[in-house]
């Protein structure tokens, strides 16, 4: 198994990212303030006003480090990146299934089972846990809904009915993911998903999360020689990145939404954090930025149980151990894809 290293997420404004030899040298105002080996590291996040030198990217090119530039407040941009790993055969047959129906509907399936399982575990353990609190009512209705979806996807066999059951399913997940916030109610209310721009502050959070996370699913995807842009669930797209966006769908509620909750029932986050533009849309100050960051990257570095490959993996790793799988399933190494299911 690949050993978890390091992202380096540079949020300073004026940051300038140089090359010294073998280490990534992160300078502010013309002073040194970090020195790190390129070999500690899988990916390089650049929020805002942040430059590299080109010899810097060259370096990064070479080692198979990801360079990505996000809005100060954390809309991609772009991505840098190396010559694409991998053999060519994988991605020659990739591009065939994705052009076959059946297939991709198959493939689709898989990862629909991913999401919504994972997202029916998380409020089932918010049941669990909080079952004498208001709303516990509302969240096993919307937990047996999400059983029903579950149910629902083997009957699926057409990827316009799958989209159909999957936005079902996250209507049902997110009409009842206010009641997952069990503190700062005044301060952090949820109504509905929103996008570019978020509308709240728990949009925010989530939308931001999803960035880092696409980040990470991405660099799993080139890693193991699949093609980012070519998807099954989600089609061709100039600019996006549909396998990204298929693979990250098992992983959104376990490793974006919990931690964007946990963010603010612990109080790490504060209503003071966040800003409202005169256009509706919220964005965070510096210092939570920065604390969401801290609170992702010891995320990553904790371990959980594999239910496939039935060992201990860091969930950082999360993201390559499946994009392994895929690959190793396209190949024919595996009859079916295993998707990643939260216990």
């Amino acid at each position: 198994m690949k050993k978890l290293l390091n992202t380096l997420y540079v949020t300073t404004q004026g940051a300038y990212l140089a090359r010294e030899g073998e280490t990534v040298l992160v300078r502010v105002e013309k002073e040194t303030k970090l020195h790190l080996p390129i070999h500690t590291l899988s990916g390089i996040v650049c929020f805002g006003q942040v430059s590299c030198s080109p010899f810097l990217l060259g370096l990064c090119a070479e080692r198979g480090v990801g360079v990505s530039f996000l809005t100060e407040y954390g809309r991609f941009m772009a991505r840098v990146q190396g010559p694409v790993s991998g053999n060519v055969l994988l991605r020659r047959e990739q591009y065939r299934w994705a052009d076959d129906e059946a297939r991709s509907v198959d493939l689709a399936r898989s990862v629909l089972i991913g999401k919504i399982a994972n997202s029916r575990a998380v409020l089932r353990r918010a049941i669990r846990d909080h079952a004498e609190k208001p709303g516990a009512g509302a969240l096993e209705t919307a937990a047996g809904r999400l059983r029903f979806s579950l149910d629902q996807l083997s009957s699926s066999h057409t990827l316009d009915v799958l989209r159909g059951v999957e936005g079902e399913s996250a209507a049902t997940y997110f009409s009842v993911f206010d009641h997952l916030i069990t503190s700062q109610k005044e301060d952090f209310q949820f109504h509905e998903r929103s996008r570019r721009p978020p509308l709240d502050k728990v949009n925010c959070l989530l939308s931001f999360l999803y960035t880092l996370l696409m980040h990470d699913v991405r660099g799993a995807l080139e890693s193991v020689g699949l093609d980012p842009a070519v998807g099954f669930l989600h089609r061709d797209r100039p600019g996006r990145s549909s396998l990204a966006l298929d693979l990250m769908e098992e992983f959104r509620p376990v490793l974006a939404d919990r931690l964007a909750l946990s963010l603010i029932n612990l109080g790490v986050v504060k209503k003071a954090g966040f800003t409202q533009s005169e256009s509706g849309g919220v964005t965070m100050d510096d210092d939570t930025r920065k604390a969401l960051l801290v609170a992702y990257q010891k995320r990553k570095q904790e371990e959980i149980h594999h239910p496939f490959l039935n060992e201990k993996v860091e969930i950082g790793l999360l993201p390559f151990a499946q994009a392994l799988l895929l690959a190793r399933h396209v190949r024919g190494d595996l009859d079916g894809y295993p998707p990643f299911l939260w216990k």
